[in-house]
């Protein structure tokens, strides 16, 4: 699972070479933007912990795997738009409305938007 997690994340960093103007010009909405926003959630909140020293680098990998499965399962597009997408909203959110987004949204992101 660490590796296949792992692996898809460089996919999600890396993305296919596609046209900047089909990048800048997708937009998300409705459902497909409520994923997109618990993906962020997802991997901002393991990240983050684990470069504090608060979550060990096994449950960070496991959140990035959600990450990933929610963004393959329920965001439609090639990777690279849904990586802008999410970098566009890495940069509106502050790190404490994420966590707080965290403790608060994360069991829910899940019955939403199932990984299994």
């Amino acid at each position: 699972m660490r590796r296949a997690a792992l692996g898809a994340v460089v996919l999600l960093l890396s993305g296919p070479a596609i046209a900047q103007a089909e990048v800048a010009t997708r937009t998300y909405e409705g459902r497909e933007a409520s994923a997109l926003r618990c993906a962020n959630m997802m991997a901002f909140t393991g990240i983050t912990l684990n470069r504090a020293g608060l979550m060990a680098d096994a449950e960070k990998d496991v959140l990035l795997g959600i990450s990933v499965l929610i963004l393959e399962r329920h965001v439609s597009g090639p990777w690279v738009s849904k990586k802008r997408a999410m970098e566009v909203m890495r940069d509106r959110r502050s790190v404490d409305d994420t966590l707080s987004d965290y403790q608060r949204n994360a069991p829910g992101c899940l019955k939403r938007f199932p990984i299994n």
